[in-house]
């Protein structure tokens, strides 16, 4: 089960998520459902078609058990095999 504690350590396929702070300004308040992720890169579904946004560039807002937890990209900007801890 997915915690403001462990996030980091889950998948986020699937979640939504919310851009809250970047270093390109015209991506803050993006907001969708995470449809595809890779090393570097969130594939996020938006009301306006998908969009593939940097993780290590931006903060990211996700809803946890009705709490907002943020997450600074660059704490995630791995593989989701290596930080999910298939590979130690």
């Amino acid at each position: 089960m997915i915690t403001a504690d462990n996030i980091t350590s889950h998948e986020f396929i699937g979640l939504n998520t919310e851009i809250v702070q970047s270093t390109n300004p015209q991506v803050i308040g993006l907001n969708g459902r995470i449809e595809n992720e890779t090393k570097s890169m969130f594939t996020i579904n938006t009301e306006n078609g998908k969009k593939s946004i940097a993780k290590s560039t931006s903060s990211w807002k996700f809803s946890i058990e009705n709490n907002d937890v943020i997450v600074e990209g660059s704490r995630i900007a791995k593989r989701p095999f290596d930080r999910i801890g298939g590979r130690k």
